[in-house]
């Protein structure tokens, strides 16, 4: 039986952190449902939580590319990395036994 190579298994571990906490599932759905760049004050808005809280869930979500940042001016609006999450159910897949798509490759 072959594993996931470590790099890969590492990434996968990476996503699957980012995603262990409500508040960021919630975050990447309300930035994919949309589907548009949101700044913050748009995002505390819609889900409620602190300036704060919201920035530091949307830090750990830039670091795992699930979600990118676009200056505008001197704010910043983030919106969702289609890419990254279009990986996600296929890890999700292999890390649970199924066989890897053809297309299931990293997150960029």
């Amino acid at each position: 039986m072959e594993l996931l190579e470590r790099a890969t298994a590492e990434q996968y571990a990476s996503w699957f952190r980012a995603l262990a906490d409500p508040s960021r599932v919630q975050l990447v759905e309300l930035l994919a449902r949309v589907g548009e760049p949101m700044s913050v004050g748009q995002i505390v808005a819609a889900i409620g939580l602190a300036q704060s809280t919201v920035s530091q869930h949307l830090k750990v979500l830039t670091e795992v590319r699930f979600v990118l940042v676009e200056p505008v001016g001197n704010a910043r609006h983030y919106r969702i990395n289609a890419n990254c999450i279009a990986c996600f159910p296929s890890a999700a897949d292999i890390v649970m036994g199924k066989p890897a798509p053809a297309a299931a490759g990293g997150c960029s």
